[in-house]
């Protein structure tokens, strides 16, 4: 081969590589853009749908794009998380999410906290717990944690004693004393805020009884008493979960800090019923 034909073929190889390396870039930035136009899908309940809808809308504005799926119950976002089918679920606080991973062995753990509200104790037929009858019918949670929940709130109304006091996952067979004989009627979470119709007491969520239009969540007969950062809502993600650019960081940002998103807020649960749980000190695990 002559000199002049070996430095072509020299230079048509150098320009084969150059065009490789050009298309193994071109891919790079293809699937790179492609995996940022993915949104970044987070579960939630409806009753949630108002604020983290308003801060998608924010976050669109930032160029971050996140869909939002909406579940009725309360099994499901766990289950689709647990596969892997969304990034993130907002639905449940850390008693919850502990008795689902107890029960179900759940890879699952909070990614960072939302708001956190009271509950409270709502009638249609009686406007004050005095009032409340003999064998009156209260509907309370049928799963574990929310009916210790409510438990203890018809414990700080004095209308039952519990054998553990202090014991948030108290069920119905550890009530040591119910004075008034109540009949207790036991319905999934969601459906507290409807099944008020049907009975003289209910332990109700300010955002479905505002949901449901069933009750005014700021005319509860008495609202809890709990102050602290235990039955926030959290992000909750899977152990092996990697938050790509920083997507859900940024979105918990803006949830936390936009002033729409808590105008939202005041709408959904109610201004004097919700609270910024994300500024009070870490729960620890229980």
């Amino acid at each position: 081969m002559s000199k002049t034909q070996n430095t072509q073929h020299t230079r048509r190889n150098w320009l084969i590589g150059l065009g490789l390396v050009a298309l193994v870039i071109a891919a790079v930035v293809w699937n790179n853009s492609r995996g940022q136009q993915q949104p970044l899908k987070i579960a939630i309940s409806p009753s949630f749908a108002s604020s983290l809808q308003v801060a998608v809308n924010e976050a669109k504005k930032q160029g971050l794009n996140v869909e939002l799926i909406e579940f009725s119950d309360w099994n499901t976002p766990n289950i689709a998380l647990n596969n892997g089918d969304i990034d993130a679920n907002f639905f449940q606080h850390q008693p919850f999410l502990n008795n689902a991973i107890q029960k179900s062995d759940y890879k699952l753990k909070p990614f960072a906290v939302g708001a956190a509200s009271h509950v409270g104790l709502y009638s249609k037929k009686y406007k004050s717990l005095a009032e409340l009858p003999t064998q009156a019918r209260v509907v309370i949670p049928n799963d574990p944690v929310n009916q210790g929940r409510a438990l203890l709130l018809l414990q700080q109304a004095q209308l039952i004693t519990l054998q553990q006091p202090g014991n948030h996952l108290s069920n119905l067979q550890q009530i040591a004393s119910n004075p008034k004989q109540l009949k207790f009627i036991e319905v999934e979470g969601p459906q507290t805020a409807r099944a008020l119709d049907d009975a003289d007491l209910a332990f109700g969520y300010p955002h479905y009884l505002r949901l449901a239009k069933t009750a005014d969540p700021n005319d509860a007969l008495l609202l809890d008493d709990n102050k602290s950062a235990l039955y926030a809502i959290l992000f909750v993600v899977r152990d092996d979960y990697v938050d790509q650019d920083d997507r859900l960081a940024k979105f918990v940002e803006i949830y936390q800090n936009s002033p729409e998103v808590k105008t939202a807020l005041d709408q959904e649960f109610g201004a004097k019923l919700w609270f910024p749980a994300w500024k009070l000190p870490a729960q620890k695990a229980i």
